[in-house]
């Protein structure tokens, strides 16, 4: 969504890191891309306007003045203004004191307001709520319809007592909602409206009479992240007309410019709670200013990649899996395509690794990820039996073949998963065996043993490596255990308890390694 200004930002810093010092004409020269950057990303002009000026301000002040890197103080400020621009702080959702917690939608037509209510749903479900999915969409054909196979999907109930297609009241479903969710036991309601226009007056004024029926603790305006300038507009006729406490933008995986994601926060004043970043019902989360300001200067969003792993990977799962990478020898071929698998629910590859620092600099490679390869891996491992995957070295050429013709490949990639699953596992072995360096975690007990089997040096003086010899017990006589080296000095009754020697044998006149 934002690569066009990411892309025209990371340049224009770029160009200052060389410079160990800032003129106010480089000052004036970057605020000046900067202004070209977002407008050309569709941000609205006073929103450009404020931001350039609060950036200027500041980048003339003591911060970057005074600092030993101004251009990463520069970066900073601009990360800054736009956490700024883009709300502050996560906004979450308020709830009722008591249940149920009513949400309201509202937005234009188009804007994807049913999908994004199952999302929603599906998102407070799996925080432990019970969400009540409301049809009150009863003019478009088949919202009803579309809003039930979406609470299907996320797992949720519906209520949609109206055929919709134009029959029916949607101020009296509305209303009625709330009695069903309170004998249901539901503690969040959300109400799918209507789309409109802002000049449908007929249209904004029903969805302020719902809104009146329910009295929402939270309406939502869903607005296209995709329609730019027009975001900006519609969010001011709603905002007076219907009114709302937060906004959600959907399509945010789209290919536009992104420019309303920076607009409609500073014009409305409402914050931005939401995100919605692709067709699945998991493409949803709350919206992070800070993690998106990140994502826009090409800063990486760790924070996000860590959550997506933690709602995927199961810790006891975890904890096995970490212990067969630590053996080596016990990862097999299923818990390489299991791994896989989690992976591929994080979502998309490209979007994993567009969340890491610096990857807008790759944004080509990026673009060359197919998630299909990671399918047609799993179509090979899936074709294979049961004890190929347990001993891949079992796998001979007619094997091979067998693998090929049952999964649509090549011979060849069959070939090349398995040489590459058998040098991950040399290296995870040398990695668990920390490569012999001094310090390094998991050094393998075979180098242990060979060191313990090395022993001393030996030198090359052959006096010299007698004494080492006899003072390391080494040499052609037996040594005595420890504690037991003073054996030689005593009398035949100063022996030890429980220790007795054969009869006639004298330990004065045994000479022991050391002595003269």
């Amino acid at each position: 969504m934002f690569e066009t200004l990411s892309d025209r930002l990371t340049s224009v810093f770029s160009s200052l890191r060389s410079k160990g010092r800032l003129s106010d004409a480089d000052i004036d020269a970057t605020c000046r891309e900067i202004r070209i950057a977002l407008l050309e990303a569709d941000v609205a002009l006073p929103v450009v306007k404020d931001f350039v000026a609060r950036v200027k301000e500041r980048a003339r002040g003591a911060e970057v003045s005074q600092a030993l890197n101004p251009a990463q103080q520069v970066v900073k400020i601009v990360n800054d203004e736009l956490i700024a621009v883009l709300g502050g702080e996560t906004r979450r959702l308020r709830h009722a004191k008591t249940p149920p917690t009513v949400i309201m939608l509202a937005g234009l037509q188009g804007s994807g307001k049913t999908t994004l209510a199952g999302k929603l749903a599906k998102w407070l479900r799996d925080q432990g709520h019970a969400p009540l999915l409301v049809a009150c969409d009863l003019q478009r054909p088949n919202a009803v319809q579309q809003l039930s196979v979406m609470a299907e999907r996320a797992e949720v109930a519906v209520f949609a007592p109206q055929p919709g297609n134009g029959v029916g009241d949607p101020i009296e479903v509305a209303r009625e909602s709330i009695d069903h969710a309170r004998r249901r036991q539901h503690d969040v309601v959300i109400v799918d409206t209507a789309g409109r226009l802002g000049i449908d007056e007929e249209l904004m004024r029903q969805a302020a009479d719902i809104r009146d029926a329910i009295s929402p603790d939270e309406v939502l305006f869903v607005v296209d992240a995709m329609i730019g300038q027009d975001a900006v507009s519609t969010a001011q006729a709603f905002m007076e007309g219907v009114g709302f406490d937060g906004v959600v933008l959907t399509k945010l995986d789209g290919d536009a410019r992104g420019g309303a994601a920076l607009s409609v926060r500073h014009v409305t004043g409402r914050p931005i709670m939401f995100a919605s970043t692709g067709e699945k019902l998991e493409d949803f989360d709350a919206f992070h200013p800070d993690r998106m300001a990140g994502r826009i200067l090409d800063m990486g969003d760790i924070l996000t990649l860590i959550e997506q792993a933690q709602k995927t990977f199961d810790e006891q799962e975890a904890a096995k899996m970490a212990g067969k990478l630590a053996s080596g020898d016990d990862f097999t071929l299923d818990d390489f395509l299991e791994q896989m698998m989690m992976v591929r629910r994080m979502g998309p590859i490209k979007n994993l690794l567009g969340m890491m620092p610096g990857m807008g600099q790759m944004r080509d490679q990026l673009n060359q990820v197919d998630d299909r390869d990671l399918d047609r891996i799993a179509a090979i491992i899936r074709s294979m039996t049961p004890g190929e995957r347990r001993e891949p070295k079992i796998i001979n050429g007619s094997r091979r073949a067998r693998i090929a013709k049952g999964s649509g490949v090549t011979v060849t990639e069959v070939s090349n998963l398995v040489v590459r699953f058998f040098e991950a596992q040399k290296m995870m072995k040398r990695m668990t065996q920390g490569l012999g360096i001094p310090g390094m975690p998991g050094r393998g007990k075979g180098q242990k043993a060979q060191k313990a089997k090395k022993g001393r040096r030996v030198s090359g003086d052959p006096r010299k490596a007698a004494r080492g010899k006899a003072a390391s017990g080494t040499g052609g006589t037996p040594s005595l255990p420890k504690g037991m080296g003073a054996l030689g000095n005593l009398g035949a009754g100063q022996l030890p308890p429980g220790l007795e020697l054969p009869p006639g044998f004298d330990p004065s006149k045994f000479k022991l390694p050391g002595q003269n």
